[in-house]
């Protein structure tokens, strides 16, 4: 990896570009301000490169151990970076000071991964699963990621949805060592300071959350930490980014959850959310001082803001920061992939369908634009047009013209000329959708009668139920399957077990975030990209799209395998990159001739590095 300068003024922009933008709802929050508007006053330099051979094209290097100084000893044992537990060579523990401080028996790493999964196995609760992965990254951390990774499909459900919702709701009573950094309120005017209290000085991407929608669970304040700390550990394992270029924040504003302002246990500010003027001040500062102290090309992914918080930040902060949002611009993603994928199976093209969404937030206006924005780059039509192809319900109703003066902003562009409907179920009935999305986090909201009107007007209904956790989910698979008679094409936001129907086993697809957000900002990473255009969304879900096989499609899946993860990051992050060389907002240069190849040197790999 490089470590280049930006010169703003030299970057290029095609003139096809140029003529060719894809309008979306973000410009026109930004009163017509693009992303590849660049203002110069906005800019400053910046940039990373691998300092601890982590990246496999550093695999077989030898590595020094640094922390301040050469870690040794009882402190190397201590340092879950460079800890390798019994597996330090006789010559290892000569050289740095372990003789008496390990049993005598030296074992691999293969072993040590089978150890620990049998044991993580005995827990029967998911959280203890969770809390003895947790902690074996606080003591081991190439061992951690070598389990996630090489047991992605098993573990993913642990480290993430739908454990990690649990885990933030008791996070202030498993809480044990602090994990990324808090900037509350009382940090205001210190923020700078704050970040440089952070060992690292290379960080390439930070999740930041301000814990007010958590999942589907609400306001969990301080304790949404849990969600960027695993965010970060999918960078890692699925898109080799490496864990020293890894940063979680938490922006502690209060939270309006009693029962947590109540808690003795509760590890945030015991105040009401700060609003207004003194959040806006704030956010504005971290900003700020993000890319003050860590430059240009640092991605920022804001992380289960509240809807109104969500798209203001990504209006504001598009045009002059590298930021990405994944429950609006990730899952969105990740849905037209699979949307994508599924045409295979449905048939049509994406402008010859109807979509109806349950659910008007950051996921569900999110996936519409993008769905939107795709149908207008395939027919030419303008997006405004193609728009009128999509409807959403909220809780109040069917979304029409008639209701626009007390929409939210982000809702508007979804108002079309209808008749009021009240209910999801009379809106399947009228509009006939070929194909449903909910993305509203109540649970069971696809009823019977909804499923059954589905099947009733297509052949092979899309159903997908993306809500999260588990619990929240519009429908279960089995419910899909068996209402629509065995022939719906179903996918969710949380995992389902395969289920059985009239002898054939179905294989519920999972619509999760994780196929597209580790790739995605892999695909920055390399090409040093200073800015997220709509159409880098749109060349990662046709990367995702593509790595779909016929196996697969025979199953009834409309997304692959987790088991093929990092060979789909690579993808998607070459897609990526490329769509960011294309569009002139890519700085490391030149541009490298293979940018799979370029990908996969650069993946984090958790072996085991021989110390001099």
């Amino acid at each position: 990896m490089c470590n280049d300068s930006l010169n703003i003024n030299s970057i290029h922009i095609p003139e096809k570009v140029k003529r060719v933008r894809m309008e979306s709802t973000m410009k026109e929050m930004r009163d017509g301000a693009s992303v590849l508007d660049f203002d110069s006053k906005s800019t400053v330099e910046g940039g990373v490169e691998d300092v601890y051979g982590e990246d496999r094209a550093t695999e077989d290097q030898l590595v020094t151990p640094w922390t301040i100084s050469v870690a040794s000893g009882y402190c190397l044992l201590r340092d879950p970076r460079h800890n390798k537990g019994l597996a330090f060579t006789e010559k290892e523990r000569d050289a740095h000071y372990l003789r008496g401080l390990l049993p005598p028996a030296v074992i691999s790493q293969q072993l040590q991964e089978k150890k620990l999964m049998n044991s993580i196995r005995q827990y029967e609760v998911p959280l203890q699963k969770y809390v003895a992965m947790m902690e074996l990254e606080e003591r081991n951390e190439r061992l951690f990621y070598k389990l996630l990774i090489d047991n992605v499909e098993e573990l993913l459900p642990v480290v993430y949805t739908p454990t990690v919702g649990e885990a933030c709701q008791k996070y202030g009573s498993i809480f044990r060592r602090p994990q990324g950094l808090y900037i509350s309120l009382k940090e205001k005017g210190k923020i700078l300071e704050v970040l440089k209290n952070w060992p690292e000085r290379s960080i390439q991407v930070i999740v930041v959350t301000d814990g007010e929608r958590i999942l589907g669970l609400g306001d969990l304040g301080c304790q949404g930490m849990g969600i960027p700390v695993g965010k970060l550990a999918l960078y890692t394992a699925l898109g080799g980014i490496r864990p020293s270029a890894c940063l979680p924040i938490t922006v502690d504003v209060g939270t309006n959850n009693e029962q947590l302002l109540k808690d003795e246990f509760y590890i945030g500010l015991r105040q009401r959310r700060a609003t207004g003027q003194e959040y806006a001040e704030l956010l504005d500062e971290f900003m700020s001082a993000v890319k003050q102290n860590y430059g240009e090309k640092v991605l920022i992914q804001f992380e289960d803001f509240a809807n109104h918080n969500a798209f203001e930040l990504l209006a504001k902060y598009g045009t002059t920061h590298l930021v990405f949002n994944d429950d609006i611009q990730g899952t969105a993603s990740v849905v037209l992939a699979g949307v994508v994928a599924a045409l295979k199976l449905i048939g049509g093209t994406l402008a010859e369908h109807r979509f109806l969404f349950l659910g008007a937030g950051e996921a569900g206006t999110g996936i519409a634009e993008l769905i939107a924005l795709e149908i207008s780059k395939q027919t030419k039509a303008p997006v405004e047009e193609t728009r009128k192809k999509i409807c959403l319900v909220d809780s109040k109703g069917l979304i029409v013209s008639s209701r626009k003066d007390s929409l939210q902003h982000f809702k508007k562009p979804w108002a079309h000329e209808h008749e009021p409907v009240n209910n999801l179920l009379d809106a399947v009935k009228v509009i006939k959708p070929t194909i449903l999305i909910g993305s509203s986090g109540v649970g069971r909201t696809f009823t019977k009668e909804v499923i059954e009107a589905m099947a009733s007007f297509n052949e092979k209904p899309l159903i997908l139920a993306l809500s999260n956790p588990t619990s929240q989910s519009e429908c279960t698979a089995e419910e899909a399957y068996t209402w629509s008679k065995g022939r719906a094409i179903f996918a969710s936001g949380s995992p389902f077990d395969p289920f059985e129907y009239n002898g054939k086993v179905f294989v519920p697809g999972q619509a999760n975030n994780a196929y597209i957000f580790p790739g995605f900002g892999l695909g920055l990473v390399i090409s040093g990209a200073i800015r997220v255009h709509d159409d880098m969304l749109l060349a990662a879900s046709e990367a995702l799209a593509k790595q779909v096989t016929e196996e697969n499609f025979e199953k009834g899946l409309i997304y692959p395998p987790f088991s093929n993860i990092r060979k789909i990051s690579a993808n998607i992050a070459a897609n990526v990159a490329a769509k960011a060389y294309e569009l002139g907002v890519a700085t490391r240069l030149p541009r490298p001739q293979n940018l799979v190849k370029c990908a996969e040197s650069c993946m984090y790999t958790p072996v085991y590095r021989n110390y001099r």
